[in-house]
């Protein structure tokens, strides 16, 4: 067999896996939706209502001070009031602490503690330290300072705690309105990336949940020790860890009706060290748990353990083929003087697109329609996060034997430059 057959099959293998993925989701996440609005009749016919716990919200800062009002705020104009704030300063060197300090002041009735670190520990050592000493809520949501939530978004994410197998739940992030390219591509990618959280939900092989606006159980966060701070994604961690328990008995689902908005990376340089960020510590997190792929231990659904979890390393490997795959599709296109395979390729995205778009729950018509004029074009500007994706996984592969290892390579963090746009959002969910 020579070298353009095998690239032939592999080009082939690859492409049909992609759209048996889309029909996949699609289906699923219309399951979801029926399951979603069944859920929503029960909620509102009172299933659930004497269940009112404390919920502490926790909100890391590092370098906040353009930013941290617009968080504070948006979590007091939640309809659920059982909630007590806790600001975890992590030796931020602007006037986030100022700023801290005179919220306090102009609100004196509410139930905020301000933590003032001396040293930059990193996100993950910051939380625990306020999670060990001074949360004594049942559930805790842990929220970014550059986030906001719907006025609706913490009653709605206390509701699936109703059901005792689930340990955590999360948010349906979305980008803020920038109208530039890159935050139009990155709210086309959350967009896209969420739905597919609807289908793992559905199928009980959740294992990945971000930092902003994620809601566990404080008994589950004890039981695993809280965060670890060997990584470089500390919440994918902690869900992980979480999940490797069992996920039969310890849920992580997604809350499509978790409604909270965070700002988009406003450079490509920036955007390219978030996501070199977000790579490696999803590969550190992928050898840590190496033991979940493929296991047939009953603790854990065959849809974690025989798809999610092998999906996801096959997904990193076919990163580096990207570009592979690129210069075939273009050698097709010219040797057989045909463009139908990128029109195909073209269509089925853009198809997907739109019904990923005009399906979501929590989009203004204006904003909907907005997006829609940009549809067409995703396609292409998607390349563009490919080759973010692509770069980020050579650097990755660089210190393949430090992940190997489980090296931890520093927990300090730095916050990436804030718009601190003013955002509100309307008790549907919808940005206004």
């Amino acid at each position: 067999m020579d070298i353009s057959t095998i690239f032939y099959y592999l080009f082939g293998i690859v492409s049909v896996s992609y759209i048996l993925h889309l029909g996949f989701y699609l289906t699923g996440a219309s399951l979801y939706d029926i399951w979603q609005l069944q859920r929503t009749r029960r909620i509102n016919d009172g299933y659930g209502a004497s269940y009112v716990p404390l919920v502490t919200v926790l909100v890391p800062a590092h370098n906040e001070e353009a930013v941290i009002v617009r968080c504070l705020n948006s979590i007091l104009n939640n309809t659920y009031k059982r909630v007590k704030i806790i600001v975890v300063d992590d030796a931020s060197t602007d006037n986030t602490y100022k700023v801290l300090r005179d919220f306090k002041r102009e609100h004196p009735n509410i139930a905020l503690r301000i933590i003032r670190k001396r040293v930059n520990g990193g996100k993950g050592a910051g939380l625990n330290y306020a999670l060990r000493r001074y949360v004594d809520g049942e559930l805790v949501m842990t929220l970014d300072a550059d986030s906001i939530l719907s006025s609706n978004s913490i009653d709605r994410a206390v509701s699936y705690f109703v059901d005792p197998k689930i340990m955590g739940v999360a948010a349906n992030v979305q980008i803020m309105n920038q109208h530039t390219t890159l935050s139009i591509l990155q709210k086309f990618e959350h967009m896209i990336g969420y739905r597919s959280k609807k289908v793992y939900t559905l199928t009980n092989c959740e294992f990945v949940v971000g930092g902003v606006a994620s809601t566990y159980r404080m008994s589950a966060l004890r039981d695993v020790q809280f965060y670890d701070t060997d990584t470089l994604t500390e919440d994918i961690g902690l869900s992980t860890k979480i999940v490797a328990q069992g996920n039969r008995d310890h849920r992580v689902v997604y809350g499509v009706d978790v409604m909270a908005m965070t700002e988009p990376v406003d450079s490509f340089r920036g955007l390219l060290r978030q996501r070199y960020r977000w790579k490696y510590g999803s590969l550190q997190n992928l050898f840590k748990y190496n033991r979940l792929i493929g296991s047939i231990d009953r603790r854990f659904t065959v849809m974690l353990t025989q798809y999610r979890m092998p999906v996801a390393v096959v997904s990193e490997v076919v990163l580096f083929l990207l570009p592979i795959m690129w210069l075939y599709a273009i050698y097709l296109t010219i040797t057989q003087h045909s463009i139908l395979l990128v029109m195909g390729a073209y269509v089925t995205v853009t198809a997907y697109v739109f019904v990923t778009l005009w399906q979501d729950e929590h989009i203004r018509f204006k904003e909907r329609i907005y997006l829609t004029i940009y549809a067409p074009i995703a396609y292409f500007i998607f390349y563009i996060m490919d080759l973010i994706q692509v770069i980020a996984i050579l650097k990755c592969s660089l210190k393949i034997r430090r992940l190997a290892r489980h090296e931890n390579i520093g927990s300090t963090w730095t916050s990436p430059r804030r718009i601190g746009k003013h955002m509100e959002i309307a008790a549907g969910g919808r940005v206004k």
